[in-house]
């Protein structure tokens, strides 16, 4: 039986606002199997960059637990998180905000061996340094250049190469691509699998491109007003969308065959807000399928084939 290497339970994140609580993440429930790939969809606002955050706790989750190879890291005092830091890293989105524009290359890779302690004499440093650099396909040449006389694609690189440096276990993705021209996303991604096969590594790759997740994922969640909606294996989810939302965002993908048009599903009706959520689907105002019975209570996540969850009061309704 395959190992799960996260588990996540039940996570809520909640922010106080002037208006009241706003509801990021609420009743996340999911888990990954080592060295396989997670893929979290959805809208600008889901709450999909939040949940990665919480995972890692960049952000102290409101509520709900969190185990990394069977330990809650919730749990955890400050020491024991850093130590931890070895195992679970973070690729951020933007490459140009999230790297030290005040360092070099070499700096900011070396910057967590240095913090991390793991080398003995700078010789060793410079070594590391070089070969994560040749890993992750930069240049030497280019180890006292800064970030802003790099392209974005390089910048992405040397984020990729600083979470490595620790050799690290887990990686959440957090939209690692999407800033970046489509010729340099396809040699991003290609990098990023060729070092998951080379590392054995575990990601969670958070975007809002279902045609890059659907390459690159074993597994998709897909969240709306922070909360699960569908989960399943890649090829089941694309083949058989359950959820209104679902087969809303699959039938946005252009299709290149002029031949065969997927059906166009527009939606319509007023965004719930994520502060102080009524009770109910938060879909439901947007969905053609909404029942009364829809306003009572969340729905929780059934499984209606095996590995396939959908959250949905009326999903006899909606299934083919």
């Amino acid at each position: 039986m395959a190992e799960n290497i996260l588990e996540v339970r039940n996570i809520k994140k909640h922010f106080n606002t002037p208006k009241g609580k706003l509801h990021a993440v609420d009743g996340v429930t999911f888990s990954i199997e080592k060295g396989k790939t997670l893929g979290i969809v959805g809208e600008s606002g889901c709450g999909k960059s939040t949940t990665g955050r919480v995972i890692l706790r960049l952000l102290e989750a409101t509520d709900g637990e969190i185990f990394f190879e069977g330990k809650n890291i919730r749990t955890f005092n400050k020491k024991q998180m850093r130590d931890l830091r070895e195992d679970i890293q973070i690729v951020f989105q933007d490459p140009f905000a999230s790297l030290n524009p005040r360092m070099t290359v070499s700096e900011i890779i070396a910057e967590p061996l240095i913090i991390h302690k793991k080398c003995k004499n700078k010789q060793e440093l410079a070594e590391n340094v070089k070969e994560l650099m040749d890993t992750v396909g930069l240049s030497q040449r280019l180890l006292n250049t800064y970030p802003h006389e790099l392209d974005g694609g390089r910048r992405q690189r040397i984020g990729i190469a600083r979470a490595l440096a620790l050799k690290p276990k887990f990686i959440v993705c957090d939209e690692p691509v999407s800033a970046l021209d489509v010729s340099i996303q396809a040699q991003v991604l290609n990098l990023m699998q060729d070092l998951q096969k080379k590392f054995n590594l575990t990601y969670v790759f958070i975007t809002h491109d279902l045609s890059v997740v659907k390459h690159f994922s074993d597994d998709i969640a897909v969240m709306y007003l922070g909360q699960l909606v569908e989960k399943g294996p890649a090829d089941k989810l694309f083949k058989n969308p359950t959820h209104p939302y679902t087969k809303a965002l699959l039938s946005a993908i252009p299709t290149p065959s002029l031949k065969k048009k997927m059906e166009r599903v527009k939606l319509a009706g007023e965004i719930t807000s994520p502060i102080n959520p009524d009770p109910g689907c938060r879909f439901a105002k947007r969905c053609i399928h909404a029942k009364g019975e829809c306003s009572h209570g969340d729905p929780n996540l059934t499984e209606i084939a095996k590995d396939h969850f959908v959250a949905c009061h009326i999903i006899k309704g909606i299934t083919n």
